[in-house]
């Protein structure tokens, strides 16, 4: 049973499952950042106390949440003296083996992109969970369903195959958006133009495979406007690159479907 709770982190998935965990009635103890105000700002907000120092962080936790950047979580853990307490990561590339000189150990990957002024709607975000055993993988689903109506038992390669995914859908995509916007602020345009397309697209994903509602001039095989619109971009190879990549891949996928 999980009754109280440190969070080993201060950033945007800290913030949100920190809160969400409160909400639920669990104890928050501490919370750790390498920045004691980081620390202090999201330790205030959770009735829990601050701490800047991996030494004082104490074994009085039923559970340690891993939350901070994936290139700093095995030197993080390292430093962890208590052996018996269940620690677990929320990284969706990051083995599990990181965490294997724990006793009780797991993976709690909540698959959603998180901006701590964002709201975002817990109970709908999807949770992937694994652990070294029978008893830390029950607690842990246990946990993800007081959250989430969402929970998914995955094993450390599916997970891995998620998150590539997951940047294609997700990074990817907004990054496009990113290309949009500027292309649209450099002609005094609004984004806001844009908006009911974004949204139509990802509306149609709900029922549809992606690939069933592709469209545009790459899929139709128009060249002339394909040719028009790198001669457009001729003013950064960059974007012009990141076109003619993409149109030749949803070209040869439209062919390779017929």
């Amino acid at each position: 049973m999980i009754k109280n709770i440190t969070i080993i982190g201060s950033g945007n998935v800290a913030t949100h499952l920190g809160k969400a965990l409160l909400n639920k009635g669990f104890c928050i103890n501490q919370v750790y950042s390498n920045s004691i105000d980081n620390a202090f700002e999201l330790a205030s907000t959770l009735n829990a106390m601050p701490c800047d120092d991996i030494k004082f962080i104490t074994d009085e936790s039923d559970l340690y949440l891993v939350c901070i950047k994936d290139d700093f979580i095995e030197e993080i853990v390292k430093q962890l003296c208590f052996k018996n307490k269940i620690v677990v990561h929320t990284s969706g590339s990051i083995a599990m083996s990181v965490l294997a000189s724990f006793n009780n150990y797991g993976i709690f990957y909540p698959l959603q992109t998180f901006s701590k002024n964002a709201e975002v709607i817990i109970a709908e975000v999807p949770f992937c969970i694994e652990a070294n055993n029978e008893c830390t993988q029950k607690i842990l689903l246990e946990l993800a369903k007081v959250l989430s109506n969402n929970v998914y038992e995955i094993n450390s390669e599916q997970r891995k195959k998620i998150h590539v995914a997951a940047v294609f859908a997700c990074n990817f995509s907004n990054y496009m958006y990113t290309i949009s916007e500027n292309i649209l602020n450099q002609n005094n345009i609004d984004f806001d133009i844009l908006k009911p397309l974004i949204l139509e697209t990802a509306k149609k994903t709900q029922h549809n495979s992606p690939k069933n509602i592709q469209t545009g001039p790459a899929k139709r095989n128009d060249d002339t406007v394909i040719n028009n619109h790198l001669e457009m971009l001729s003013n950064n190879k960059g974007y012009q690159e990141i076109y003619r990549l993409m149109s030749d891949a949803i070209s040869n996928s439209a062919n390779n479907s017929e």
